[in-house]
C-alpha cells in the first residue's frame, strides 16, 4: 500500500507543481476537478445513510463557486451563495412532493456539501491570486505533505496515546505532535530554498520565520480537516471516500487538509503582507 501511495504521488506531484507555476485556467481546471469530484463523494457518503442530496446541484454548485472565485474574486461569493441555496431547497421542496420523506434533511445535506467544498475549497485559488501567490501556494501544500507524512511516520514508530480513538483510531498524539515539528521545519527549509531560487522575486513576507510560523498553525489546524472528514466516513462505515487515486482512495481523501489549508494560509498572508 505505501509504496502504491508512493508511486502514485511520484508521477502526479510533477503535474500539480507544472499546474501551480502555470497558474491561470490551468490551476483553476486542477482544483476545480478535486473539490468537484470530492462533493461527489460527499454526496455518495451520505446517500450509503439514505439521504437524497442532490449530487449534481452540488457538483455545479462548487464549480460555479470556485469559478467565480477566480473571476470575480469575494465579489460574486454572497450573491452565488444565496441562488444556489434557493436551487437546493427548490429541488428538495420538489423531491418531497415526489414522495421523498425527509428533504428538510437531504436539503441540509446538499447545502452542507456545497459550502464545505465549495466556499473552503475557493480560497486555494484566492492564495494563487494573490501577489507572489504561486511562491505561497508552493509553500502550503508541500508543507500539509510534510506534515502529514511526518505525523505517520512519528506515530507509526513512536505513538502511544490515541489522539481521537472514535474518529481515527489510527492518530495519536505523538504523531500529532510530530507532524507539528515536521510542518515547521520543513516550512522553514522549503522558504530558505525559496530564498535563494528566486532571487528576489519572493514576496515581502516569505521569510524563513514567516514560513516556520505558518508551518505552524497549517500543521496544527489543517489536521482538522482530515479528522472531519473521518467523521463523514465513520458515519457511513466507509474506509475511502473513493476510488480515485490508487493506494489514496477519493480526491476528498486527499484534500480533506487543503481545504482548510487554503483558508487559513490567505489570511496568515494578508496578515504578513
Amino acid at each position: 500500500m505505501l509504496k502504491q501511495r508512493v508511486l502514485v504521488a511520484l508521477i502526479l506531484l510533477p503535474v500539480g507543481i507544472a499546474l501551480i507555476l502555470w497558474g491561470g485556467l490551468a490551476y483553476l481546471a486542477m482544483v476545480a476537478f478535486f473539490m468537484a469530484i470530492a462533493v461527489w463523494e460527499y454526496a455518495h457518503l451520505f446517500a450509503r445513510l439514505g439521504r437524497r442530496p442532490a449530487a449534481g446541484l452540488m457538483v455545479l454548485g462548487v464549480l460555479a463557486l470556485v469559478g467565480a472565485r477566480y473571476w470575480l474574486g469575494f465579489r460574486g461569493t454572497a450573491p452565488l451563495v444565496v441562488a444556489l441555496m434557493l436551487l437546493l431547497l427548490l429541488y428538495h421542496m420538489a423531491d418531497y412532493a415526489r414522495g421523498a420523506d425527509e428533504s428538510g434533511t437531504d436539503f441540509a445535506v446538499s447545502l452542507s456539501g456545497v459550502l464545505y467544498l465549495g466556499l473552503l475549497g475557493a480560497y486555494m485559488i484566492s492564495l494563487r491570486q494573490l501577489p507572489g501567490g504561486v511562491w505561497w501556494v508552493l509553500l502550503t501544500l508541500p508543507t500539509i505533505w510534510l506534515a502529514d507524512s511526518g505525523a505517520y511516520f512519528i506515530g507509526r514508530a513512536w505513538g502511544r496515546h490515541k489522539l481521537s480513538p472514535r474518529l481515527s483510531p489510527k492518530k495519536t498524539w505523538e504523531g500529532y505532535l510530530g507532524g507539528i515539528l515536521t510542518g515547521v521545519a520543513g516550512a522553514a527549509l522549503l522558504a530558505w530554498g525559496m530564498t535563494a531560487l528566486g532571487k528576489g522575486a519572493l514576496p515581502a513576507g516569505l521569510t524563513p520565520s514567516s514560513a516556520a510560523a505558518l508551518g505552524l498553525l497549517l500543521s496544527a489546524l489543517a489536521p482538522l480537516g482530515d479528522l472531519a472528514e473521518s467523521m463523514f466516513k465513520r458515519q457511513a462505515a466507509q474506509k475511502d471516500s473513493g476510488h480515485l487515486l490508487p493506494g489514496h482512495g477519493g480526491a476528498f481523501d486527499r484534500i480533506d487538509s487543503w481545504l482548510w489549508a487554503g483558508v487559513l494560509a490567505y489570511y496568515f498572508v494578508l496578515l504578513v503582507s
